[in-house]
């Protein structure tokens, strides 16, 4: 169990590091900024394949898993965060949609049921790596054809999974409840991550 003063001095141990961020993501770009850590973008251009599993968790972290082994040429002073999320309802495996009939779709099966938003996350340096995941459940309430076809059309989500983002319009007119982390079903599990970067950190030295 790390203490107080070990979790004190690996915090501001962070600081020493050049912490890498791989991801095309914009709103995982905004919510590590406000955890008022400094780091780079580089994104990993990997192409998503979850076909073969069954169990989301294992998905989002062998996604998240296979963008940072894309990066193999870490210095010492390097920590890499990769992260992928992906959504389930029962043993269905929702990535991103490649169309407006297919990201109508994924909101017509969210429709008035409960799922779950995992985040995949992989911590890398040259010497050590963590691969863990963080789960969210989120309700829908029944959405009319008019709400589906409107959300599409105009905010195009075709760059998140499960054809939705939470701090939309469908989000604040459509979800009722949620069980775990907000942040979470944005793309990046906040909380989880900082304290793990923290372990991580002390771990590696």
């Amino acid at each position: 169990m790390i203490n107080g003063i070990i979790m004190m001095e690996c915090n501001t141990n962070l600081k020493n590091y050049k912490i890498i961020l791989g991801s095309h993501s914009p709103r995982r770009k905004e919510l590590l900024e406000k955890t008022g850590l400094k780091f780079i973008v580089r994104p990993s251009d990997v192409e998503e394949d979850f076909k073969n599993f069954i169990n989301i968790e294992e998905a989002a972290k062998a996604m998240a898993n296979l963008k940072a082994k894309s990066f193999n040429d870490l210095n010492n002073n390097e920590i890499l965060i990769c992260a992928d999320t992906l959504v389930s309802v029962g043993k269905k495996i929702l990535g991103k949609p490649k169309s407006e009939k297919e990201a109508e779709e994924m909101l017509r099966l969210l429709s008035g049921k409960v799922h779950k938003v995992t985040t995949g996350i992989t911590i890398k340096s040259n010497k050590n790596e963590k691969n863990f995941f963080d789960s969210t459940k989120v309700v829908f309430k029944v959405l009319t054809e008019k709400e589906i076809k409107y959300y599409v059309k105009n905010y195009k989500p075709f760059d998140k999974a499960g054809s939705y983002a939470i701090q939309e319009w469908i989000g604040l007119i459509g979800i009722k409840k949620i069980i775990g982390s907000y942040f979470n079903v944005m793309g990046l599990p906040t909380e989880k991550l900082y304290s793990e970067l923290i372990k991580f950190c002390y771990e590696k030295n």
